[in-house]
């Protein structure tokens, strides 16, 4: 039962990394008129309220991090999502595991950054308060939390690490052959 509840957060986390990926995220990337103006002013309404201006103005390392969110994250995210919706898919467990360390991995640097990078100040420059820095922290943080999560299920739950030779499997193939 618990894991069928944590299939159910892991299908809406990648559900829901979709449209912010392509809506969102991938706005560092790509030239501006690519992107209607509504979802060019929903970028800029969330880096002034979260004082997060990696999103406007990313530095070369933070834009890293976006192309592989586009090109090796991005084919993952519906993969993904519909195996944890039908649960119990063997196969996504070594993608599953893969995915989840390079994100956690990667979100390491961002925590960082955010939490102990001077930003000048400027408007739109950057959280300068403590309470500003947990604040875009906990904007950030989802994405470190689930895929630990998802790296913790992967690698403990039976459903997913389960063989076909469990710890009495070869005992037992040695007591027939003797």
């Amino acid at each position: 039962m618990f894991v069928r509840v944590l299939e159910l957060i892991f299908f809406l986390y990648f559900a829901s990394h979709i449209p912010i990926t392509l809506f969102i995220d991938l706005q560092a990337l790509l030239p501006g008129h690519v992107y209607p103006e509504p979802l060019q002013a929903l970028l800029r309404w969330y880096a002034e309220e979260f004082k997060d201006p990696m999103v406007l103005d990313p530095p070369h390392w933070f834009k890293s991090f976006i192309f592989c969110e586009a090109l090796l994250q991005m084919p993952f995210f519906p993969v993904a999502a519909y195996a944890f919706l039908k649960g119990g898919c063997k196969w996504i467990r070594t993608p599953a595991i893969v995915y989840s360390t390079h994100v956690a991995t990667s979100l390491i640097p961002i925590l960082a950054h955010i939490l102990f990078y001077e930003f000048p100040v400027k408007p739109h420059a950057g959280p300068q308060t403590l309470q500003e820095r947990w604040l875009l922290m906990s904007i950030y943080a989802p994405y470190l939390l689930v895929p630990v999560l998802i790296l913790l299920t992967m690698l403990f739950s039976s459903t997913y690490n389960s063989s076909p030779y469990s710890d009495q499997a070869p005992a037992k193939k040695r007591k027939k052959r003797n």
